[in-house]
């Protein structure tokens, strides 16, 4: 049907003859000359038509948008080349010109950037623009690369069960009613981690697999239902070697699919210190932005708030300079308090340095006045704020103050235009073991209930589960959480024990977990691995800000898939056959 790709017509091919197929990206009809762009996936040529061809002049004159065509002619130098496009140097003369299918009116045109929910809709218009073309076929290039380096170093492409057993831990799953089985449910994986392990410890040392994950959650820009990732696996291994290896991957793949050359060493930094400089555990190093903790400080200041979390046993007072920031207006200050509450934040006390040199007189600030001459000297020498600076303050319990704080600091770094160019992978190591659960009164897994305690001694790790450290491990690259992992737990007793730690008792234990004790009982290798989000990483590289854009057929915020209208009803007939009934929803 055709002989080249529109984007691939070159001037080799000059005084050749050619014939491409794809859509009329615009058609514009002069009174002499008609010219055509005609798209397919690798890009665009021109159609040139003269007036002196009456019948395929009329036929260029009556294309519309995205009519779907097939076009034979000979390629000529263009006469006024457009170097922005790979076939800027020539263009068809066409001998015929044949309409494959008309495009009725179009909701959208593939050169605009309508709505989301209009983009979603009409999915199959959206991925023909240019820009979607992009972002997926970078995707496609990564997911190759990453085979290519894998199947290179023995790793094994092994496909894990899809409907599974439901998990207790983590978000909610996505059940399958069992039809042969009345009253039971399959539930869809939220991850492969049971079954990967179970494969270290069958003898297949290296394992990989590009897998399908779903999560029953709330969606946001880098979050979807169902999700793809890398999951791997190794036998025999310490943190540091599968740190290793997987740095060297993803440093090959993002220099064969992007051209960008990585970090030759990622620095390593330890959870607790991200939390302490930063406020987040994937920190944004790009952004130089620092937290100054002034809890010593203002222990005895007047400022109630500050008082009271300073000399609280886990309370935390941050102090962040925002440099330039002295120039907001009480809106920009009050959007960024808003902000620091989506995150937990009950209020937002700032400072303007309008002149360092004046000391009190040179600030402005609402709480000025509850802190002496001392405590604002220290505080601006602590900070480094200088003349044009403001400082923000953040006080509550620890986590929750590095929580907002962390939020604000990537605001600020966006609206003060202080996002530094490049890529800045690094990995976070030594994350808790467990984090306390008020509401559920119990402590619960910060990766997950198969991640191995830093401590071999079982006692050890009860006697200070508050302060355990896991063997733990992410990868981050400007700011976003690309692979997450740890070295398992490998041990039968400690497994157990761990379950018993995050509420899980023995008989819970058994029934949703007795595979993997008996599993473990029988020489489990030491094992450990990781698992790197696609989705996010295809993000990256193709610089778009939601993962939805590297997706074919994501779903939007509020779970639906607009092209097919999932989710739907069923009918009576089907829930009967699977055992299910429907309650009607609460009012």
């Amino acid at each position: 049907m055709r002989t080249h790709f529109c984007g691939l017509v070159h001037e080799t091919l000059i005084g050749q003859t050619v014939t491409v197929c794809g859509w009329v990206n615009k058609a514009r009809v002069q009174s002499h000359q008609a010219f055509v762009d005609v798209r397919d996936h690798e890009g665009i040529v021109q159609v040139l038509v003269e007036s002196d061809q009456p019948e395929l002049f009329a036929a260029a004159g009556a294309l519309g948008a995205e009519d779907a065509v097939r076009v034979t002619g000979t390629v000529r130098a263009r006469y006024a080349p457009n170097d922005k496009i790979r076939t800027g140097r020539v263009e068809i003369v066409p001998t015929a010109i044949e309409v494959l299918n008309k495009a009725e009116a179009l909701p959208f045109h593939a050169h605009e950037n309508p709505g989301e929910e209009v983009r979603l809709k009409y999915r199959y218009l959206d991925l023909r623009r240019p820009e979607m073309q992009h972002a997926m076929r970078t995707r496609i290039r990564l997911v190759q690369a990453l085979r290519r380096w894998l199947d290179a170093r023995g790793f094994q492409d092994v496909e894990t069960p899809i409907l599974t057993k439901a998990t207790p831990e983590g978000a909610r799953d996505f059940l399958v009613p069992a039809r042969m089985h009345p009253g039971e449910f399959y539930a869809l994986p939220q991850s492969p981690q049971l079954f990967k392990q179970i494969l270290m410890m069958a003898g297949f040392d290296r394992y990989y697999q590009i897998a399908r994950c779903f999560r029953d959650e709330a969606l946001r820009a880098d979050r979807q239902l169902e999700f793809t990732q890398l999951d791997m696996e190794f036998a025999w291994v310490s943190e540091r070697e599968v740190q290793d290896a997987t740095e060297d991957m993803i440093r090959e793949v993002f220099r064969e699919t992007i051209g960008v050359e990585l970090d030759a060493e990622f620095p390593r930094m330890t959870y607790a210190e991200a939390m302490r400089r930063y406020g987040s555990d994937k920190p944004d190093l790009r952004i130089a932005l620092e937290f100054v903790d002034i809890a010593d400080l203002v222990k005895s200041c007047e400022f109630k708030v500050f008082t009271d979390w300073a000399n609280h046993a886990d309370g935390r007072v941050i102090a962040l300079r925002a440099p330039g920031a002295a120039a907001f207006s009480r809106k920009q200050i009050d959007e960024c308090g808003a902000h620091a509450a989506k995150y937990g934040a009950k209020g937002l006390a700032w400072m303007k340095i309008e002149d360092a040199s004046k000391g009190r007189d040179g600030i402005n600030s609402p709480i000025a006045k509850f802190l002496d001459d001392a405590t604002l000297a220290a505080i601006v020498q602590a900070t480094g704020a200088q003349t044009g600076d403001a400082i923000f303050f953040g006080a509550a319990d620890y986590r929750t103050a590095s929580d907002f704080m962390g939020a604000l600091r990537l605001k600020l770094g966006k609206d003060l235009d202080l996002v530094e160019d490049g890529w800045r992978p690094l990995w976070v190591v030594d994350f808790p073991m467990f984090e306390w659960d008020e509401e559920a009164q119990r402590y619960v897994a910060l990766h997950h209930p198969f991640t191995a305690p830093a401590v071999d001694d079982i006692g050890d790790l009860r006697a200070n589960a508050k302060t355990a450290v896991s063997r733990g491990y992410d990868m981050v690259l400007n700011g976003n959480e690309i692979g997450g992992g740890s070295i398992r737990i490998h041990n039968s007793a400690m497994q157990s024990a761990v379950f018993d730690l995050l509420g899980i008792g023995k008989e819970e234990a058994e029934l949703k977990f007795g595979f993997l004790l008996d599993a473990l009982k029988y020489g489990a290798p030491p094992h450990g691995g990781i698992a790197f989000g696609i989705d996010r990483i295809a993000a990256l590289m193709a610089g778009t800000d939601s993962i939805r854009d590297v997706i074919a057929f994501p779903k939007t915020t509020t779970a639906q898939c607009l092209m097919t209208g999932a989710p739907s009803p069923i009918p009576d007939a089907q829930l009967a056959e699977v055992h299910v009934q429907v309650r009607p929803t609460e009012a």
